[in-house]
């Protein structure tokens, strides 16, 4: 199942469009809206629902376990529930969790665990998790609007065929989303650049 965008758009419509945005397009002398008629017929963008949202991976390894799973049958109270990752056990034995001074409670809802919890302490179905995921990071989420965050598949020109947007946690571990560091690799050759002959005696750099 996929997610709408409607979700950025209901953030989008809050904030309004970026004036920078308008005023780069009106420069280039394209048109700032689309017709009511043009945008229904272009094809739909979708965000890709990751089986991360509703499901886990036991520590035992069987995949896309849902959450409703054990917490339905296994008599888990929230009073049971867990308040680090050092208290967990069960199917998340060994949880990795390193997102700032969260506790579990700071996402998921305390009386619900297949909900989660926004700051001002309404539930949220984990299908949504984006939107959690905005109260915090802005500016990413604002990049992500933007197409400059986050991965898609598909077509930029939407009158073409349709696009799919990545989740967060497509890419981001949600309980520790920070990306560890990679050592970048050379780019790719260029096969219509011209060759620069190497100097007589100059090291040989592969």
């Amino acid at each position: 199942m996929e997610l709408a965008i409607s979700i950025g758009a209901v953030v989008l419509a809050a904030c309004g469009p970026d004036p920078d945005i308008i005023a780069w397009r009106a420069g280039l002398g394209a048109s700032t809206e689309r017709s009511p008629e043009a945008e229904a017929a272009l094809f739909p963008t979708t965000i890709h629902e990751p089986p991360e949202l509703t499901s886990i991976t036991t520590s035992d390894g069987v995949p896309g376990t849902a959450c409703a799973t054990c917490h339905s049958i296994a008599g888990v109270t929230p009073e049971s529930r867990a308040t680090s990752a050092d208290e967990v056990g069960g199917p998340h034995a060994g949880l990795r969790f390193a997102h700032g001074s969260n506790t579990c409670g700071a996402c998921h809802a305390s009386d619900d665990p297949t909900s989660l919890r926004l700051a001002d302490g309404r539930a949220l179905p984990m299908r949504e998790a984006m939107t959690l995921c905005a109260q915090c990071h802005g500016p990413q989420y604002r990049d992500y609007q933007h197409g400059s965050h986050g991965g898609m598949r598909g077509h930029w020109d939407r009158s073409v065929g349709p696009r799919e947007r990545n989740h967060c946690v497509d890419c981001h571990d949600p309980h520790a989303p920070r990306y560890p560091s990679f050592r970048p690799m050379p780019p790719p050759r260029d096969r219509v650049a011209p060759v620069v002959p190497r100097h007589e005696g100059a090291p040989r750099h592969e």
